[in-house]
C-alpha cells in the first residue's frame, strides 16, 4: 500500500525495494558522518599534518609524487640518522604513500587541482568512510543487514578508531584498518563459498594490508588460527582447504614483493603459524584421500606410524633451522605482546614509547564507552549460533581484547570488532523485543489478547518497552560521549597545542612550528641538529635540517649515544657532540607553559637507553634519584641530575622567571616545585632561540677554543 507521506516514485516501489533504499540511505549517511566527524581539527585549526610519524609520511609522499616510484624506491635519505643515512625504499611500508600519490595524480588528471598536502590531510577521513562500508558488509556476512547498519553507525564515531583517523593524522593506520576489515570480509566470504575467486581477492586485500602496516602480522596469524580451530572442531572441509591454500600461497608470494618484508613470511617466527597450518591442511587432505582408499584397519596403522614419523621430522627440521638462524627469532615487539614486562626489562627503547604501554581500564571506557558491556552480549549471540564465520569473529574479538590490554596502540585493532559484536548484540536485542511489541499490538487489534497471553510471560509488552527505551538511552549517551571525546581529546593536532584560559577562552601554542621555522631560516643548510628521537621526523620535514636520530628507532646504539650526551655533564656531553658533529641541540621544556610531555619527563628513558649499551655503561639510573629513590628537580634532587646537560638546557635562565603568582621564581608548573639549580651558566653551549612560551629551546654548540700557537 502506498504511504501518503512517501514521494510518488517511492510509494510505487515494493516493500523490499523501499527497505533497500532505506538501508542504502542509512549507510551513505554513516559514511558521511564518519568523514565529517574527523574534520574537527581542520575546522578548529588550519589544514595541517600533525603528530610525528605523519610528517615523515608526508615528506616521502611528496618525494614520490614529484620524482616517481623508481627514484622513491631507491632514495637514500642523507638528512636522517647522520652520519649513517637511511635507505627509504627498503625500510618503509609504501602502501600509504602510493595510495596518496595515485589519488593526487588521478585528481589532477581530471583537472581537480589539489596539492599533495591536502590529499594527505584528508586521506584518513576518506578511508574511514570506506571502513564504515566494509564494516557493514562484514557484519552482514556474520548476521544480517540490520546488524551491519548498527555496526557501521557505531564505527563511524567510535573514539578508539577516530583517534588514528582524524584529518591530518596521516599515518599507516589511517588506511590499514580499512585493509584489515576488507581482508576479513573477503575471508568470511571465501569460507562461506569455498570460491577461489573470493580467496584470490582476499589475498590481494592482504597484500594491500602488508604494504600499508606492520600490523599485518596479526592477520596472518588470526586467519591460520581460525582454520586450525575449524580443523580441531571437525568443521574443516574441502571448501576451507581450497580457500586457505589459495590465500596463503598467493598472499605470501605477493607480500614478499614488499622490500621491507622480503623473505620474512618464510623465515621469521611470527609467520610460522601460517606455514604450519598450511602444512597441516596438506596433511589433512592427504589423510582424507588415503582414508578413502584403505580399509579402516590398515588406515589406523598407517596413520599412527606416519603421524609419529612426520612429527619427529618436523620438530627436528624446525630445531635445526632455528639453531642455524634460517628461522629468525621473534622480535622484541612480539615478545612484548606475550610478556608485557619483556620490553621494560630488556629493550628500553620499545618500552619508552607511550603507545607501547599497557592500557588502563579507564582508557577502555574512554575509547569504547558502551561497547565495553555490549561486547559480551554480541559474543553471547555468536556462541548461541556457532557458524564458521561466527567462530572467526569470536577468535578475533578474544585475541584483539588481549593484545589491546597489553599495548594501548592496539586499541585501534580492538575498536572495529567491538563495534561489530556490539552491532550484533544491539540488533539482536532490538529484534527480539520489537517482535514482542508487534505481537501485543496485533493481539489488541484482533481482540484476542486474553487468549494468546503467555502465562509464563505476563508483562511481555512492559519488559519489551523497557528494554527498547534502555537501548535507546545507551545509544544516545554513546553519541554524546563520542562527540565530546572527538572534539576535546582527538581533534587538537599535537603540532599546535591549545588550552583554556581562566575566562574560558582558548589559548593557542604554536611554538613547534615557530621553532622549526627559525631553524629552517636561521641555520646553515648543512647544520646537524641533535634532539631526542621523538622530534626527528618533524625537524627533517619542517626545518629541512639533518638530524641524528628519528622516530624510526632502527639503531639502538645511535639513540643510546644521544641519550648519553643528554644525561652527561657538559664536558662529557661536549665530547659526544663533537664526535657526532652536532651544530645545534633542540629540547622541549614545559615548565613555563605547563606542558607535561617535555624532555624532563622523558629524561629517565634517555638515561635507561643511554646506559643500555657498552659505551654508556658508566650511566646508572640510580645516580639520578635521591637517596630515597625519588626523581626530583628541586634542591633535594640528585647532584648528577642537577648538573647534567638536559637539566641545564631546559632550566637555563628559568631561575629568574616568575611563572605563577605567589610562587618563587623558577617554579616549574609541570613538576609543581621550585627548581634546585638556578644560578648557572653554560660552558659549551649558547642559547640560540627560545620560543614564545618556552616550549622549544635551541642551543648552538660552541666551537673549540683557539689555543694559539
Amino acid at each position: 500500500m502506498k504511504s501518503s507521506f512517501l514521494p510518488n516514485w517511492l510509494g510505487r516501489m515494493s516493500y523490499e525495494r523501499q527497505e533497500t533504499m532505506l538501508k542504502l540511505f542509512i549507510l551513505v549517511f554513516c559514511m558521511i558522518l564518519s568523514f565529517s566527524t574527523r574534520l574537527f581539527s581542520v575546522l578548529r585549526f588550519e589544514s595541517v599534518i600533525h603528530e610525528f610519524d605523519p610528517y615523515f609520511n608526508y615528506r616521502t609522499t611528496l618525494f614520490l609524487a614529484d620524482e616517481g616510484f623508481y627514484k622513491f624506491h631507491n632514495w637514500f635519505d642523507d638528512r636522517a640518522w647522520y652520519p649513517l643515512g637511511r635507505i627509504i625504499g627498503g625500510t618503509i611500508y609504501p602502501g600509504l604513500m602510493i595510495t596518496s600519490a595515485v589519488i593526487y595524480h588521478a585528481l589532477n588528471f581530471i583537472n581537480i587541482t589539489i596539492n599533495v598536502r591536502n590529499v594527505c590531510v584528508f586521506l584518513a577521513p576518506l578511508f574511514s568512510s570506506l571502513t564504515t562500508l566494509v564494516t557493514y558488509h562484514l557484519t552482514k556476512e556474520l548476521k544480517d543487514s540490520g546488524a551491519g547498519l548498527v555496526a557501521a553507525a557505531m564505527i563511524s564515531i567510535v573514539p578508539g578508531y577516530i583517534s588514528r583517523s582524524v584529518a591530518g593524522s596521516y599515518d599507516n593506520e589511517g588506511i590499514a584498518i580499512f585493509c584489515m576489515l576488507l581482508t576479513y570480509t573477503l575471508w568470511i566470504k571465501s569460507v562461506k563459498t569455498g570460491s577461489v575467486f573470493w580467496a584470490s581477492l582476499c589475498a590481494l586485500a592482504y597484500f594491500y594490508m602488508v604494504s600499508s602496516w606492520g600490523g599485518y602480522v596479526f592477520l596472518i596469524n588470526i586467519i591460520p588460527i581460525h582454520t586450525f580451530v575449524l580443523m580441531v572442531t571437525g568443521r574443516f572441509s574441502h571448501r576451507i582447504y581450497v580457500v586457505y591454500t589459495t590465500v596463503y600461497c598467493l598472499g605470501t608470494i605477493l607480500s614478499m614483493q614488499i622490500s621491507f618484508v622480503g623473505f620474512q613470511p618464510v623465515q621469521s617466527s611470527e609467520h610460522m603459524a601460517a606455514l604450519g597450518v598450511f602444512g597441516l591442511c596438506q596433511m589433512y587432505g592427504f589423510v582424507e584421500y588415503v582414508r578413502s582408499v584403505l580399509s579402516p584397519q590398515y588406515f589406523n596403522i598407517l596413520f599412527k606410524a606416519a603421524l609419529t614419523l612426520l612429527g619427529a621430522v618436523a620438530l627436528a627440521v624446525g630445531g635445526i633451522l632455528s639453531a642455524t638462524g634460517k628461522i629468525s627469532p621473534w622480535t622484541g615487539r612480539f615478545y612484548s605482546l606475550l610478556d608485557p614486562s619483556y620490553a621494560k626489562n630488556n629493550i628500553p627503547i620499545i618500552a619508552s614509547v607511550s603507545e607501547h604501554q599497557p592500557t588502563t581500564w579507564s582508557s577502555f571506557y574512554f575509547d569504547l564507552q558502551m561497547h565495553v558491556f555490549m561486547f559480551p552480549v554480541g559474543m553471547y549471540y555468536c556462541f548461541s549460533k556457532l557458524t564458521d564465520a561466527n567462530i572467526f569473529i569470536i577468535l578475533y574479538g578474544i585475541t584483539s581484547l588481549y593484545f589491546s590490554g597489553v599495548m594501548v596502540r592496539l586499541m585501534l585493532v580492538l575498536a572495529p570488532v567491538m563495534c561489530i559484536l556490539s552491532g550484533i548484540g544491539i540488533s539482536s536485542i532490538l529484534n527480539n523485543y520489537m517482535k514482542n511489541l508487534d505481537i501485543n499490538k496485533q493481539e489488541k487489534k484482533t481482540s484476542r489478547k486474553a487468549e494468546n497471553t503467555d502465562a509464563s510471560y505476563p508483562i511481555k509488552n512492559e519488559v519489551a518497552t523497557g528494554m527498547i527505551i534502555l537501548m535507546t538511552f545507551f545509544l544516545i549517551t554513546y553519541t554524546f560521549h563520542c562527540t565530546w571525546v572527538t572534539s576535546e581529546a582527538y581533534s587538537s593536532p599535537s603540532i599546535v597545542l591549545s588550552a583554556r584560559s581562566g575566562d574560558g577562552g582558548r589559548i593557542i601554542f604554536d611554538d613547534f612550528r615557530e621553532a622549526y621555522y627559525w631553524l629552517r631560516h636561521n641555520t646553515p643548510e648543512d647544520a646537524k641538529v641533535m634532539s631526542w628521537w621523538d622530534y626527528g621526523y618533524q625537524i627533517t620535514a619542517m626545518a629541512n635540517r639533518t638530524i641524528l636520530v628519528d622516530n624510526n628507532t632502527w639503531n639502538n646504539t645511535h639513540i643510546s649515544r644521544v641519550g648519553q650526551a643528554m644525561a652527561s655533564p657538559e664536558d662529557k656531553a661536549y665530547e659526544i657532540m663533537r664526535e657526532l658533529d652536532v651544530n645545534y641541540v633542540l629540547v622541549l621544556f614545559g615548565g613555563l607553559a605547563g606542558y607535561s610531555s617535555d624532555d624532563i619527563n622523558k629524561f629517565l628513558w634517555m638515561v635507561r637507553i643511554g646506559g643500555s649499551t657498552e659505551l654508556g655503561s658508566h650511566i646508572h639510573e640510580n645516580d639520578y634519584y635521591t637517596p630515597q629513590g625519588e626523581f626530583r628537580v628541586d634542591r633535594e634532587g640528585s647532584p648528577v641530575l642537577l648538573n647534567c646537560l638536559m637539566y641545564k638546557m631546559c632550566y637555563y635562565r628559568f631561575g629568574q622567571v616568575y611563572t605563577e603568582a605567589s610562587k618563587p621564581p623558577g617554579y616549574d608548573r609541570v613538576r609543581n616545585t621550585e627548581i634546585g639549580n638556578k644560578d648557572f651558566e653554560l660552558d659549551v653551549l649558547e642559547e640560540a632561540y627560545t620560543t614564545e612560551h618556552w616550549l622549544v629551546r635551541i642551543y648552538k654548540v660552541k666551537d673549540l677554543e683557539n689555543r694559539g700557537i
